[in-house]
This record gives structure tokens, C-alpha cells and sequence, in this order.
């Protein structure tokens, strides 16, 4: 079993991700703690805001006093709720939440139900939970679970020994190190474009383009990889794809692309992903909060930007169903108008030297809009992912509106300049 803990300030956004897994019937409240619970069973999510509210003091000091825990069985254990609920209590008991007011829910979107609590920090005092050595603490008491109900042990750590790793050029052997990186994932990630394998690749210091021409007469496809550096130049010779196999040959990875889409659709990694992106900018307000909160979430993005600081490209890596997508494959609230209508001027690069103009890796194929044109689209794109933070089918929040409005300011006053 694997925990995962992240800590927070928005109460709201917390209870409005959980709950709407419930409104699409992906999922369920097991159990709850020092929570009010209706005459028909259910939890109403403005109640659980005012039973947490209610502990949560005015002047408290913690900045981020509500945290959530994720629990992920292995997909091989079969729990009844009532042991996954049991679990969930005896966890929080052990981590020193016991007294605390804490909903847990059980997710079925995914074929590993896997089970969230969110609780609160701080106790009816306003002194704040002991927090120090909290995640090995966490490790420790997930080993007992898995012992006490047979479950398989956790395998992360085993499984990131045998992730690949980005190229280091001082460790020598390149051809050997790129052979591992592209083995692994030209078969075991989803893309849908050869793009999004390029931009796959990008994240471990590996460029891949497709090479074209006639020998003897006959039309030639191929492949060439490259190593780079941290800036995506190119570094060292180039290798041919036939050096490390067919599987990651120019018709196999257009194969895989092919495949990937009626994957992807039939198990919905897409809302998946969307949802995991979604939730991060509800959690954060500048560039790097959203993607430190991705981290944590699993997902890598990749940001392309021109000389001058303007995102014109973005791209979501998610670890978790390991599938590849461009933003506006997610919908038009995550393309890259609407990433730089938020984070353009909190780029490296918007305050970079004419000296220091490096060439970002090429991993994809853009057209520039016209600006008058890419700033309309951006703006109505805004507009939508500022709906998702305002969450209006749960009723509006105070802390969501004021977001949303920041929103809002900031993209007036973008206009004006």
C-alpha cells in the first residue's frame, strides 16, 4: 500500500474534487470522523465545510492547515469496504488524526480503487497536528497495515529503482542509456501523436526525428535519436533506431500511436489526467505551485516558450496511467493560450538576456496564431478554467470566487498592455 500526503489551504477545493467523483458515480464516502451525517446517509458538501470550518480558527498560524491522503492498495488486492474503511481509521489513528474530523472516500474511476481523507491539521485549539517525521512515519504504518491484512507490500520504491533515468553524459555508454529510456517507453507509455512522444522523450534528455528519402527506389522511414542536454541541444552523434530494435522503429511507433488512442478512450485515461491537471490549478496560484503540485501528483508538464517568454506549447506527462498529452488534447481550458495568459511572465526566460537565447527542444509543430486572434482564445479559455475554480455545481465558496477574480483582473489587465 502506498500513501501519498499533501497539504494545503483550500478547504473547499479539497471537498469539491472528492465530491464530484461522487456526483459522476465514481465513487463514495466509507466512513467519516466527527462529521454530520444527513437522515438519508449522505454528506452534503456545504455541512462538511461547516463541521471543519468550525474547528478551523480564525487566527491560526499553520498556512496550510488542511491535508489529503491518498491510500493505494496494490491492484491485485481485493478489499470489502468495510476493510478498506477499517484501514482508513486504523491510518489516521496511528498518524495521530484520530480525534481529528476527517471524511474518507473510496475512488472507482481507475480499476485500483484506491481510497482519499481529507482532515485538518490543526486541533480545536488551533495547535497543529505533530507533523515531524510524518511521511516515514506514514511508511512505517502502511508496513503494518500490509502485514496485519495480508496485503502485497508497497512496491514504489522497486518500481522507481527500475524507472528509467535521465541521460547523463558524464556516466558514459549514451547509446546504452538512450536504448533503456526509449525501450521502456516506445511500449509501455500512451501517446497519440509522434509529438507527444517527442515531447516524452524531452523530459530524459532524448530527441527523436523522423528521417525520410528513397534507397534503391524504394520510399525509406526512419528514425534517429539524439542525446541532449538540460537546454535540448543536441549533444554527441546520432543513432539510428535499427541499433536498438524494431520496437521503437519508425513503424512501431506509429503503431503504438494508433493503438494508444482506443486505449485511452476505452479507459478513460484522458478524464484521468484532466482531472489531475484541473485540481492542481485550483491548488496553486503561480507557475511554480502548479507544477510542484502536478509533481506530487505524478504528472510532468512541458512548457514551450519563444525568446521572449511566451508559452506557446504545453505538454502533461501522466506517470500514472502513463499516457502523453498535449494540452488542448485535454480540452481547450489547458491549451497554451490559456497557460500564458497565466504563467508567461513567471517564465526563465521573459527576463533572459539577449546573450542567454538557447534554443528550447523542438517537440513540437506550431503555427503562430494571429495575436489578436491567440489573445481571443486565450481569454475565452480563461473564462473556462476559471468556471472550473468558481466549482458552481457545489454551490459558490468565498476563497473560489476570490480566485476566480484574480483571474480576471489579471487577464484585463494583460489586455491593456
Amino acid at each position: 500500500m502506498v500513501a501519498k500526503i499533501n497539504v494545503g489551504s483550500s478547504l473547499f477545493g479539497a471537498l469539491a474534487y472528492n465530491q464530484q467523483k461522487i456526483d459522476q458515480e465514481k465513487g463514495r464516502v466509507l466512513c467519516s470522523n466527527k462529521m454530520t451525517e444527513s437522515a438519508d446517509g449522505n454528506f452534503n458538501i456545504h455541512t462538511c465545510m461547516a463541521d471543519f470550518e468550525n474547528q478551523l480558527q480564525k487566527d491560526i498560524k499553520t498556512e496550510k492547515p488542511i491535508i489529503h491522503i491518498s491510500l493505494n492498495p496494490h491492484p491485485d488486492d481485493k478489499l470489502t469496504n468495510e476493510q478498506l474503511s477499517a484501514i482508513a481509521q486504523e491510518y489516521m489513528e496511528k498518524l495521530g488524526y484520530g480525534n481529528q474530523p476527517y471524511m474518507v472516500y473510496k475512488h472507482e474511476d481507475i480499476g485500483r480503487h484506491h481510497l482519499h481523507i481529507v482532515s485538518l491539521r490543526v486541533d480545536e485549539t488551533g495547535k497543529k497536528i505533530n507533523d515531524k517525521f510524518e511521511h516515514r512515519r506514514s511508511k512505517d504504518i502502511t508496513r503494518g497495515l500490509e502485514q496485519k491484512y495480508g496485503l502485497r507490500p508497497a512496491e514504489k520504491q522497486q518500481r522507481e529503482a527500475h524507472q528509467p533515468q535521465k541521460i547523463d553524459l558524464a556516466s558514459g555508454d549514451v547509446k546504452s542509456q538512450i536504448a533503456n529510456v526509449i525501450k521502456s517507453f516506445a511500449t509501455g507509455y500512451h501517446f497519440q501523436s509522434f509529438n507527444e512522444y517527442r515531447a516524452l522523450l524531452a523530459l530524459y534528455n532524448i530527441k527523436v526525428e523522423e528521417v525520410k528519402g528513397v534507397v534503391r527506389e524504394k520510399q525509406y522511414n526512419g528514425l534517429v535519436y539524439f542525446a541532449t542536454d538540460d537546454k535540448g541541444d543536441k549533444v554527441g552523434n546520432p543513432f539510428k533506431s535499427s541499433l536498438f530494435g524494431k520496437s521503437v522503429g519508425y513503424n512501431a511507433v506509429h503503431e503504438r500511436s494508433e493503438k494508444s488512442k482506443a486505449i485511452i478512450k476505452d479507459k478513460k485515461f484522458r478524464e484521468q489526467t484532466k482531472q489531475r491537471v484541473a485540481w492542481a490549478i485550483k491548488a496553486t496560484g503561480n507557475r511554480s505551485g502548479f507544477e510542484s503540485e502536478l509533481s506530487k501528483q505524478g504528472v510532468s508538464v512541458l512548457f514551450r516558450e519563444n525568446e521572449q517568454g511566451r508559452i506557446y506549447g504545453a505538454t502533461f506527462i501522466d506517470h500514472n496511467n502513463q499516457c502523453v498529452f498535449n494540452g488542448s488534447r485535454l480540452g481547450k481550458e489547458f491549451s497554451a493560450n490559456v497557460f500564458n495568459e497565466l504563467y508567461a511572465h513567471q517564465s526563465p526566460f521573459a527576463s533572459a538576456t539577449s546573450n542567454d537565447k538557447h534554443q528550447q527542444p523542438d517537440m513540437t509543430t506550431h503555427s503562430f496564431e494571429s495575436s489578436s486572434a491567440a489573445h481571443r482564445d486565450g481569454d475565452n479559455a480563461l473564462d473556462a478554467v476559471a468556471g472550473l475554480l468558481c466549482a458552481e455545481a457545489h454551490g459558490q465558496d468565498p476563497e473560489e470566487e476570490a480566485f476566480a477574480r484574480r483571474m480576471k483582473r489579471k487577464k484585463k489587465k494583460q489586455r491593456r498592455l
